[in-house]
């Protein structure tokens, strides 16, 4: 098969020869081997003992994982392995996290087979036992097969934590193709926030001067366009779209392995995502991570876009305090959210001070900050050819809660976004026509 730039782009990062768009040294990455391929049938134990990973291998699965991909990497791995299937839909919270931990205490390292969950358990479990881990991917949903952060619910609170990073990861195109088309669809709501996770971060780094890289963006810049043009042929079985979306995951991954964070592909988009995810009452309809960041992406890049269009906003004292907090969230979730938010709530003097920079440099900063955004009507028209979501109904969502969780979400998270400089300018005020809007679209 014929190498693209983007092929190239993987291989220099994995071999530490990727030029830094910031400056300074090749940028390099923990992870030691990708295999990104039609078919990787027949190369599992290849792949695997290439990493060195010990002789006492779990493998995790769940009851679906199992049946799709890891009955078949187990066998291919045989003796010396032992099967840890997680019982039902498990979730990405510490009891699950103890559980694993437990089952593969005598284990040299933990050969993770499936997405989102399944991931996230096994690079967080591995990270506290100091283990090594690999992964194979069983469905293009999600970024996270590279970061070295796994979210993880901590006392009712979804929290981003440092892992470890994955030794291997290998993505079976065939596999990924035969995936619910709603996890794929997920995999492309997780792509297109790229544009509203880089306005937020460059919003924070402009306004408040905090730290900012283009690096992570610029990995993924080869893929975009493309991605988004054959964004319907995702679900038709077409392998070399396919192959763009999980080289932009992987490639997305990288770039929050490089900054140390989630900063460059989860901000704003991500923070109602968490809100929903903690808050929504259980007997809702099942959604995925990416289903929701889909439907975020869209209502914070219509947030963006009305805010800079505007003249330089106006900012006064940030109005919850830590009893609002309380009374909003409950006594517990409210003190944990308290502890983030107090970090970046304004004060008078706060306020002030912000608002002088906004008023001498605000054509500055929204000119920066459009550059690199994409329209939210194009980014709509993405998702629609693909028959992702695009509105809080879609998920079941109604629409008196998806606008308490767009007002609310800045609060549990000390990351600064659109959604703060909007809410305390009282941009925020009217977030259900902001809402019917996009529903209407």
């Amino acid at each position: 098969m014929m190498t693209t730039p983007s092929d190239a782009t993987l291989d220099a990062l994995l071999a530490g020869r990727y030029a830094d768009p910031d400056g300074g040294a090749p940028l390099a990455v923990p992870t030691r081997s990708v295999a990104i391929a039609e078919t990787l049938a027949g190369r599992e134990a290849e792949l695997v003992a290439a990493l060195g990973l010990g002789p006492r291998l779990a493998v995790v699965v769940d009851d679906n994982t199992y049946r799709v991909l890891g009955r078949r990497v187990a066998a291919a791995l045989g003796t010396g392995q032992r099967e840890i299937r997680m019982p039902g839909r498990p979730h990405a919270d510490t009891a699950t996290i103890e559980r694993l931990r437990r089952k593969s205490a005598d284990c040299d390292a933990l050969i993770a087979v499936g997405a989102g969950t399944i991931n996230d358990l096994c690079k967080y479990a591995a990270a506290l036992d100091g283990k090594s881990y690999a992964v194979f991917a069983t469905a293009p949903s999600m970024n996270g097969y590279t970061s070295v952060n796994a979210a993880i619910t901590v006392d009712g609170l979804k929290k981003s934590l440092p892992a470890v990073a994955a030794a291997g990861v290998f993505i079976d195109l065939e596999v990924c193709a035969q995936a619910p088309a709603r996890m794929i669809r997920s995999g492309l709501g997780d792509s297109v926030c790229r544009s509203t996770a880089q306005a937020d971060w460059l919003l924070a780094h402009l306004l408040l001067d905090q730290p900012y890289r283009r690096a992570p963006f610029a990995l993924l810049a080869e893929d975009e366009a493309a991605l988004f043009a054959q964004s319907g042929a995702l679900l038709q079985g077409d392998t070399g779209a396919m192959r763009r979306l999980a080289r932009t995951l992987v490639l997305s991954g990288f770039g929050m392995t490089i900054c140390g964070g989630s900063f460059p592909a989860s901000q704003g988009e991500h923070l109602i995502s968490h809100y929903v995810e903690m808050l929504a009452p259980a007997e809702w309809p099942d959604s995925f991570h990416g289903e929701q960041i889909a439907v975020a992406t869209l209502t914070i890049a219509r947030l963006q876009e009305r805010m800079l269009d505007d003249r330089a906003p106006r900012l006064v004292p940030s109005a919850p305090d830590e009893a609002a907090l309380r009374t909003h969230f409950g006594a517990e979730l409210g003190a944990a959210c308290w502890k983030e938010f107090a970090a970046k709530r304004l004060d008078a003097a706060r306020a002030e001070a912000l608002n002088a920079r906004l008023a001498s440099r605000w054509d500055e900063i929204r000119g920066e900050i459009a550059a690199v955004a994409r329209p939210a009507v194009e980014l709509q028209a993405v998702l629609k050819r693909a028959g992702a979501p695009t509105g809080p109904a879609d998920l079941g969502w109604p629409l008196d809660f998806y606008a308490t969780a767009v007002r609310h979400a800045r609060e549990i998270r000390n990351r600064y976004t659109f959604l703060d400089l909007a809410a305390d300018s009282g941009a925020l005020d009217d977030v259900t026509s902001l809402v019917t809007a996009q529903m209407d679209a």
